[in-house]
């Protein structure tokens, strides 16, 4: 039960379990983590011997053996070579030279259980638990942007508590916090806080200042920082720091913490044997490979260093009625009455485990002359597939939870501490779930294979026309339907009398479809919003009023944008509020006049008025000169590291000027603001409010131009 696993310079292992009143260290003297190198594939032969000759030889390597191991989930147990290695350091360094005598006179080689984080290794080879048998204790540590770049900190917050001063009084008010809290983990704004908090105490002549548990180790590097590009989307991934005794959750590079919370992290620590520390930076797909390495591990399967699966051979038909995504039924544009919104329970996984859908399994050579996949003709194998094994606990787990969640609710004093761990517990599963498909068409999925997302895909196009005929001929009417939903209303030309049950409807096609249909919500109204220059309708673009409750559902419009300024967010939620009492485009556009009246009159508080971008690149790659490039220039006066990959805040001031003044950042004494620019992004708010009753921006600023009162400023 190590909550925290430390690797030191000698080769020493400390494995800290965390307690109710500290934590306790387990010192290991001797560990050789291991990789296995094979022939590349079945029918090579290679000379394993001559290789396992060098590593002898090598000073890095502890021993080697000949074990026999499965190579792949298609491949049966043969000979390969285990390497110990002195230092986890060395793995791949190790590994690489094996690539480098791939070739005569060894062979064809391939390198296994090679990429694995250092703290998931030692837990995996050893079978140590990282799940924390004690509750664990957290110190927040947080610094304000304008501090960020600084090597001397005049300002941190120490659980909460804001302290300035000298290096002296910051560091003093650390300490304390770690002597009062005894934290397991460190929740820091950004992990840089770590080694500047040990320069200040350098420059300042404080001994004794340490963030650590251990008394020879303050902390160590184990990343630098990175800028990288996924699915044309630039991220930043920050240096990493680890302090022995302690867990550091960057809040800069988490998702799962920042989407959930820690027992959203400590129900995926169970599950994937990834320590606190590691699954807090980890990306889900990170997280999934991880449950799938256990289950791999457990059936004496290797891990490969690089995933080079072949695509089958596909005729030129299969190929294009392969490459197709989820069905979607384009959404009726406009406003619709009484709409029920259905949701196949986890689609995705659920076809996965209840067809089987898994690579060690698709198209298998025993049932080549099967078609098991509606119109693809693949075939799936009888024997269970791996993911299913891997996908089911999670689903099971995660149905559990949402039935002890609406348990809670229902009670009369609800307790809100059990709600907030169930929930955040939902939510991280939830995340493995929704990946868990995508996953297995990404090239660089250990496990993946494409089959697989192809035949996924292709169960739920037949699930959801089949949901979509046998509804219709219930008497209910689709006006929306994408991958796992399906919106519906009563078909007008269907007698009430003669329209079945939609709770009824539902279990029928549940039970033949083995896959739950939810009855998600019933809506008063809901509005399909049209595409901005067409008048087709937007996929994921809605917005409705759920029945018998204060609330809406909305999607895709700026209100759910995170670039978003809260102030437009506002205006636009009041709007809506305003459509839903007296469904009139004027009523609507009453409250816009009287929103845009507050931007022009200055009082709009600024921090309602910051948007927030992120950055694609650096400032030099930049060819235009956009709200971005004015906003890092000025961060870049302040001298503010933002890195691509990372968000940047900022006020339109004027937005006719081209320079730097063009805005201000978030953090600055902003005097004025654009006004006419904020009422721009007002009006095409509100277009996505009135669009689907057929006004477009043209209509609403018509209107505006003949109600609206002028002031001073439009003629400056």
């Amino acid at each position: 039960m190590s909550f925290t696993i430390d690797f030191l310079d000698d080769g020493r292992v400390l494995e800290w379990e965390a307690t109710s009143d500290g934590a306790i260290v387990t010192e290991r003297d001797v560990y050789t983590p291991r990789f296995y190198v094979a022939p590349r594939a079945s029918d090579v032969d290679v000379d394993l011997e001559a290789l396992r000759a060098v590593y002898d030889r090598h000073p890095d390597v502890v021993t080697t053996e000949m074990v026999t191991q499965r190579p792949g989930f298609r491949r049966e147990e043969k000979p390969v070579l285990a390497v110990d290695v002195e230092h986890i350091d060395r793995v791949t360094s190790l590994a690489q030279q094996a690539r480098q005598l791939s070739a005569y006179p060894v062979g064809d080689l391939a390198c296994f259980n090679v990429d694995f984080s250092r703290e998931f290794r030692y837990c995996l080879e050893t079978g140590v638990d990282p799940t924390p048998a004690s509750e664990l204790s957290t110190l927040r540590l947080s610094v304000p942007v304008t501090e960020t770049s600084n090597d001397v900190y005049g300002e941190l917050s120490v659980a909460g508590d804001t302290v300035t001063g000298s290096p002296t009084d910051i560091l003093t008010a650390v300490q304390a916090a770690l002597e009062a809290h005894k934290p397991d983990v460190l929740v820091c704004s950004t992990s840089e806080i770590i080694p500047t908090l040990y320069e200040m105490a350098t420059t300042a002549g404080i001994d004794g200042f340490t963030l650590s548990r251990w008394p020879d180790v303050g902390y160590q590097q184990l990343a630098s920082q990175s800028t990288y590009s996924s699915y044309g989307r630039v991220g930043h991934s920050p240096a990493r720091y680890n302090v022995p005794g302690r867990a550091i959750i960057d809040e800069s590079n988490t998702f799962f913490y920042g989407e959930t919370n820690l027992d959203g992290v400590l129900d995926l620590v169970s599950r994937s044997k990834k320590p606190v520390q590691e699954l807090a930076w980890a990306s889900i797909g990170n997280v999934l490979t991880a449950i799938q390495i256990c289950e791999a591990h457990d059936r004496d399967v290797l891990v490969p260093w690089n995933s080079w699966r072949h695509e089958f051979y596909k005729p030129m038909g299969t190929l294009h009625d392969a490459d197709r995504g989820g069905f979607i039924f384009a959404p009726e544009v406009g406003v619709h009455e009484n709409v029920h919104e259905l949701d196949f329970s986890s689609l995705y996984p659920n076809i996965i485990c209840t067809r089987n859908v898994s690579p060690d399994v698709i198209r298998c050579d025993c049932h080549s002359d099967r078609d098991d996949v509606p119109g693809l003709g693949y075939s799936i194998c009888d024997d269970r597939g791996y993911l299913v094994d891997v996908l089911q606990p999670i689903i099971d787990a995660r149905d559990e939870i949402k039935a002890a969640i609406r348990r809670e609710q229902q009670r009369t004093n609800p307790d809100e501490e059990r709600l907030t761990e169930l929930e955040g517990r939902s939510g991280a599963l939830k995340w493995i779930l929704v990946a868990c498909f995508g996953y297995q068409g990404f090239s660089n999925a250990k496990f993946g294979r494409i089959e697989c997302h192809e035949a996924i895909n292709a169960f739920a196009r037949e699930i959801l026309l089949t949901a979509k005929q046998r509804l219709e001929a219930g008497g209910w009417r689709v006006v929306h339907g994408i991958v796992d939903s399906i919106w519906v209303t009563p078909d007008p030309e269907v007698e009430s009398d003669d329209r079945e049950d939609l709770e009824t409807l539902a279990t029928e096609i549940t039970e033949r479809i083995e896959i739950r249909l939810e009855h998600e919500a019933h809506y008063d109204w809901v509005a399909f919003v049209p595409q901005r220059e067409s008048d087709a309708g937007a996929l994921t673009k809605y917005f409705g009023k759920v029945a018998g409750e204060d609330e809406f559902k909305i999607r895709g419009i700026e209100a759910r944008q995170r670039s978003t300024p809260r102030f437009i967010k506002d205006v636009q939620r009041d709007c809506l509020e305003r459509f839903d009492a007296t469904r009139s485009p004027d009523a609507v556009l009453d409250r816009l006049q009287d929103a845009i009246k507050r931007l022009h009159s200055g009082t709009v508080p600024v921090e309602e008025l910051v948007e927030r971008n992120r950055v694609s690149k650096p400032l030099e790659g930049y060819t235009q000169n956009t709200q971005n490039v004015a906003a890092l220039k000025r961060a870049r006066d302040q001298e503010l590291a933002v890195h691509p990959g990372q968000d940047i805040e900022y006020v339109i001031v004027d937005d006719e000027k081209q320079s730097r003044e063009r805005v201000a950042l978030a953090h600055e004494e902003v005097e004025s603001y654009d006004a006419s620019y904020y009422e721009t992004q007002l009006v095409r708010a509100i277009e996505s409010l009135l669009s689907p009753l057929g006004w477009d921006r043209t209509d609403i600023q018509q209107k505006l131009s003949g109600i609206r009162e002028p002031e001073l400023t439009d003629f400056q």
